[in-house]
């Protein structure tokens, strides 16, 4: 679900030639989940394998971060330990959105419509423990670095970001921020071109600073977190009944103090159904202080054999198109050699 402050932070489009060079710390499960809701067949049905595994995932693995690495950009793709038993609220929430798109979708099928169906399709999606497993497998054969966090993936990518010489974190989710990530980076892993009823648009990544948001709002992290709750979290995915972004924001600048801000909007929290009724300071407490470790990385060796393996033997990926984009991984091989070359001359 995420946190949603969308309409009060500033953002700018940026290319992605502007990330050469760079290293990220990618959400493994925002990014998988992400492949798997848009890479479908028109009808809303995943990629699968003449086995009926799904492959949506590993197709956004290769062909996008093939794309990916073809620019110069260095990943690290942190997946999620154990989950926080606060996240049960929102996985109850997800898992009632996936039986209601279940039911529309059916719907959808009995009534032939095609748009409709992909539209409640992308919403059925799960990830399964193989699933995970063979993403590793996928990246790391790619040379792309893989990280197990111990809890959240996106608070052990925010903490490698701030760890290491490194440009941000790639996330769809605004969380990353209230973690301390220095900069997000969202679209990175969608298609650069979407299909909408006026035609198709261009998709550009799209860049957060975390300082510029701070200075803009004229708050500090505490303040972000605190105002990140007031919203809703994943921790509390209601959030407080009739605040929106703004009024958190007014609410924060005007008590700035977390204990002051949760004091004014105690009776709205003593009033909400007890399901979704929260305590503020573990949440804050988590944000703070979540479970992380200063992981290792390393980025390995193109295994080409591996990776065929994977897609082609296992799967039934095409072996020609496979083929083209283990070329474009030699490339970039190359210009790797190349660059090491020229810094000693």
């Amino acid at each position: 679900m995420g946190l949603n402050i969308k309409d009060i932070i500033p953002r700018k489009d940026i290319e992605i030639s502007e990330l050469k060079n760079e290293l990220v710390f990618v959400d493994a499960f925002n990014m998988l989940y992400q492949f798997l809701s848009t890479i479908r067949q028109p009808d809303g049905t995943p990629l699968m394998d003449n086995k009926k595994r799904v492959t949506s995932h590993l197709s956004g693995i290769f062909y996008r971060n093939v794309n990916l690495l073809s620019e110069g950009i260095k990943l690290v793709y942190v997946f999620d330990g154990e989950p926080p038993k606060q996240k049960a609220g929102t996985h109850h929430i997800r898992e009632e959105g996936r039986e209601l798109a279940k039911e529309r979708y059916e719907e959808a099928k009995q009534e032939e419509n095609i748009d409709a169906m992909r539209r409640y399709g992308s919403q059925l999606i799960r990830l399964n423990d193989e699933m995970i497993q063979e993403s590793k497998e996928l990246l790391d054969a790619m040379g792309i670095g893989v990280v197990q966090a111990p809890g959240e993936g996106e608070a052990e990518a925010a903490f490698l970001n701030r760890v290491n010489p490194s440009f941000g974190v790639v996330s769809q989710d605004y969380d990353s921020l209230l973690f301390g990530a220095t900069r997000l980076i969202r679209n990175l892993g969608l298609a650069r071109k979407r299909k909408t009823i006026s035609g198709w648009i261009e998709i550009k990544p799209e860049l957060i600073e975390l300082h510029r948001v701070l200075n803009m709002l004229e708050i500090d992290l505490d303040q972000l977190i605190c105002l990140g709750i007031l919203v809703g979290t994943d921790y509390n995915p209601r959030g407080i009944p009739r605040i929106g972004q703004k009024k958190a924001l007014e609410l924060v600048k005007k008590y700035k103090q977390p204990v002051l801000i949760f004091k004014s909007v105690e009776e709205q929290m003593m009033g909400m159904p007890e399901e979704d009724r929260f305590d503020w300071q573990e949440i804050f407490e988590m944000f703070h202080k979540p479970k992380i470790v200063n992981a290792n990385f390393r980025f390995g060796k193109v295994d080409e054999k591996k990776i065929k393996e994977i897609l082609v033997e296992k799967h039934n990926f095409s072996d020609e198109r496979v083929e083209k984009q283990l070329e474009k991984l030699r490339e970039v091989k190359e210009q790797k050699k190349q660059k090491g070359l020229n810094e000693w001359i």
